[in-house]
């Protein structure tokens, strides 16, 4: 595997090998030794997959305080836009973000450690999005930042007509209103 770190510091995007012929292809998607050596230590508790279609935004989502969670994600089985957003106290790149696409083909992954908001938006037909996580989901500590908030800038690359959210994700909260962790 190859680990190139983003942007943002603590961001890294995950390059499986993929070993192919003429019956497809064989990846190792993760392996704990590696990931440590690069990444640091994370214990992954729990894996989950949502699967939408084209326009779908989830997101910006995080949970606060003690809840936060790092996330491992990756896609199955179509094309997405990730983005992570820097919401860390004192970090130089507060309120920055890093955007990367994601896709069964590309096999690519991106890890967001504790203290970030992540989203993503489907590019393609449909998505299965697979992600790891390393603490459990705290209904009462999520929170959602604003997807389109101005101060973020961030190109999602879908026409406002064609973004399919959630209630909760339509009025996320302003960055200048979120308590840096």
């Amino acid at each position: 595997m190859k680990f190139i770190e983003q942007a943002i510091k603590g961001v890294w995007l995950v390059e499986p090998v993929r070993h192919g012929d003429a019956r497809g292809y064989f990846s190792e998607t993760f392996k704990l030794e590696e990931f440590r050596s690069h990444v640091g230590s994370v214990e992954f508790i729990q894996d989950n997959e949502s699967f939408s279609t084209r326009g779908v935004l989830r997101g910006l989502h995080f949970q606060a305080g003690e809840w936060s969670q790092a996330k491992l994600v990756r896609v199955s089985q179509g094309r997405v836009l990730d983005v992570a957003v820097d919401l860390r106290g004192g970090s130089p790149t507060f309120g920055h973000h890093v955007a990367v696409e994601l896709s069964a083909d590309n096999g690519y992954q991106l890890f967001i450690p504790r203290g970030f908001a992540h989203g993503f938006a489907v590019l393609s037909d449909v998505a299965q999005f697979q992600y790891k996580v390393d603490n459990v989901y705290a209904p009462q500590a999520e929170c959602t930042l604003r997807f389109d908030d101005p101060q973020l800038a961030i190109d999602w690359r879908l026409k406002p007509d064609e973004m399919l959210l959630s209630p909760k994700d339509r009025v996320g909260k302003a960055l200048k209103d979120i308590k840096p962790f």
